[in-house]
């Protein structure tokens, strides 16, 4: 891919963009051209985000910020309001990197802090305003949005809602295929996992983080089903739904936020794994990766920390023994 002028080139962003584009082309398939140019709305706040603070400075922006903006977007809900869509990724680029310093010293991941805000700032467009989804012919190509759910159907408007007004769930081919509804990216599991392949084939995502999120997704959601806890979603169901592959391909694997050391992927992944399960299952979120991962971004410094510091007095030990029997 050529380099964009007056961007700064970051060979691993591109990588991510190449990943993330089926998905954007399967929201315009199944909610219409409004979540393209919602989309494009949301790029274009995110560079002046970060522009803002740069503008006096010879730094140029950051490819990071496009998959910022994108990821953000992939998030939302297809109706969402241009207006919330900006205000949340001002929010998540200005105050989830910026203030840390840029690109490199956030400590959080910019898309999830902009996502937690608008979603806990404006409630009812985050949570009660839904859209159906287009899936025969040419689909969202041939429209501009898809039809807004009625309110008596706003309970079953996506896979985790359904299950928690009734208890029923769709076809797990439907889950597979994204012929559900959901927000913008999130629908499409297949897409989610090709995209996650090609990142991982490509190692530009880590491996330990997936595997580690996955592991503590599973081995809390069997626990608690096998204590009774009817209110976690069944193993398949609950790593195809609510979001949980593309948090755990493509924000899990931020290498900013995330820890550095293999050994912290995979408590780190592990953490956010499990913590999403018991969020889904017993708080007022119907989905929980994002809070999960916000969760472990703020202790991925922490564990690195504790990885090295274990390494550390090991190696000392080692040391010390080594002598004593030299001696």
């Amino acid at each position: 891919m050529k380099k964009i002028k007056g961007i700064q080139n970051q060979p691993m962003m591109r990588k991510v963009e190449l990943a993330l584009l089926p998905l954007i082309i399967a929201s315009i398939y199944f909610y219409g051209w409004r979540a393209l140019f919602l989309q494009a709305v949301v790029l274009l706040a995110a560079i002046f985000g970060e522009w803002i603070f740069i503008r006096k400075t010879k730094a140029k922006i950051s490819e990071a910020v496009l998959v910022s903006a994108i990821l953000f977007s992939l998030t939302l809900p297809p109706a969402t309001p241009f207006w919330i869509a900006i205000v949340g990724i001002l929010f998540g680029i200005i105050f989830g990197k910026m203030v840390f310093g840029g690109f490199g010293k956030n400590i959080f991941n910019p898309a999830l802090v902009g996502r937690a805000f608008v979603y806990v700032s404006f409630a009812s467009p985050m949570t009660a305003e839904w859209s159906s989804h287009f899936s025969t012919g040419l689909g969202g190509f041939a429209a501009y949005a898809a039809p807004v759910l009625s309110i008596d159907a706003l309970a079953s408007a996506t896979p985790m809602l359904a299950y928690r007004a009734t208890g029923t769930l769709p076809k797990l081919i439907s889950v597979l295929l994204g012929t559900i509804n959901g927000s913008l990216g999130e629908a499409s599991a297949l897409l989610i996992l090709l995209g996650g392949a090609y990142l991982l084939y490509t190692k530009t995502a880590a491996w330990q983080s997936v595997a580690g999120t996955i592991l503590g997704f599973a081995t809390m959601s069997l626990l608690l089903r096998s204590m009774g806890f009817s209110e976690v979603l069944p193993i398949g169901y609950g790593l195809l739904s609510g979001g949980f592959l593309f948090g755990t391909f493509f924000m899990v694997t931020d290498p900013i936020s995330s820890p550095k050391t293999k050994e912290a992927k995979w408590i780190y992944g592990f953490l956010i794994g499990a913590v999403t399960v018991v969020i889904r299952g017993f708080a007022l979120f119907a989905g929980g990766i994002m809070f999960a991962i916000l969760i472990g971004n703020t202790f991925a410094p922490l564990m690195d920390e504790a990885v090295k510091t274990i390494k550390k007095n090991q190696k000392e030990r080692r040391q010390t023994d080594g002598k004593k029997q030299a001696s």
